[in-house]
């Protein structure tokens, strides 16, 4: 029943029964198939570098998961993730870029413009089932690993949002974690840790090999967390929770004053309460050079066309 319904909401934006509308500059939607993280959010932290470098400027819009308010609003890096979601909060404080939230996407997308007339590039984070807000290139997120696509079913037997053919009609598709033809391959990377209370004590993450750690992650797939901390030889407690939980001190009540290591969005939501054993390891996407000539021939061929047009 959900994948008739997702295939005849698509039909009626592909047929014009649905209205799709324009942010009127290019809008480059990142998101991926299935529920859960697939690392769309530090993609689009790199689609934004990679284009500030190349002498765009982008905004960047997203739904604001978790947050209490719905109406347009800007998310900053003082933000409380309780008002504007967690991934944001990150995206402001990693990209130095326009960040906007709201649960109406082309709502939002309008309040970024007026309020930053200078953005000439509109980055979507999670929006690739968002069809009511028109995009000039789509790029799906995929998990390489061989669990990617759960066990194969729609929503709610399985983790699937759309078919697994949707991805034929994406212009790119990213992989995560492992290679494949046709697929840009994109790995996360860091090494430098730093205290929560204090971002300028940093250390590699070298320096707790050894160390029994409490690991903690409400992200998609914690094991990948769990895995990498485990790879740099510390002796990994693993604490997971479900993606986007809104942590409460109880919650790290560990019996012990061992370091505690979390990613960079959950450590946005404990910003009230850290302690000085409370340490965080933010990652960066890493891709490959074709992906960047993938998106500037792209978005050239978009200015030019637009420029014949007049807009």
């Amino acid at each position: 029943m959900f994948r008739v319904l997702v295939f005849l909401r698509r039909s009626a934006y592909r047929l014009g029964l649905l209205r799709s509308r324009h942010a009127g500059i290019p809008v480059i939607v990142v998101g991926n198939i299935v529920a859960g993280g697939s690392g769309k959010t530090p993609l689009v932290l790199w689609i934004a570098d990679f284009l500030r470098a190349k002498g765009w400027t982008p905004g960047i819009v997203s739904r604001g998961y978790g947050a209490s308010e719905s109406a347009p609003r800007a998310a900053t890096i003082a933000s409380e993730a309780a008002g504007v979601g967690d991934e944001p909060i990150v995206l402001a404080r990693r990209s130095g870029c326009p960040v906007w939230v709201g649960h109406d996407r082309v709502a939002v997308a309008a309040a970024l413009r007026a309020s930053n007339p200078a953005i000439d590039v509109l980055v979507l984070d999670d929006g690739l089932q968002h069809y009511r807000l028109a995009r000039d290139i789509e790029i799906a997120v995929v998990d390489g690993r061989g669990a990617g696509f759960g066990n194969g079913f729609m929503l709610p037997a399985g983790p699937l949002r759309e078919p697994r053919s949707r991805l034929r009609k994406v212009d790119a598709v990213v992989m995560h974690a492992a290679d494949s033809a046709g697929a840009h391959a994109m790995r996360l990377e860091g090494q430098l840790m730093h205290r929560l209370l204090d971002a300028s004590d940093r250390r590699r993450a070298q320096s707790f090999t050894g160390t029994r750690v409490h690991a903690v992650a409400g992200i998609g797939d914690p094991g990948r967390f769990f895995r990498s901390l485990a790879e740099f030889g510390m002796q990994v407690v693993p604490h997971p929770f479900a993606d986007h939980h809104p942590f409460r001190p109880a919650d790290f009540e560990f019996g012990d004053d061992a370091p505690i290591v979390m990613t960079e969005k959950d450590a946005v939501k404990c910003r009230g309460f850290a302690k000085p054993n409370f340490w965080v390891l933010p990652v960066t996407a890493v891709l490959d050079a074709a992906f960047g000539e993938f998106l500037l021939q792209r978005l050239d061929g978009i200015r030019l066309e637009g420029s014949r047009h007049g807009r």
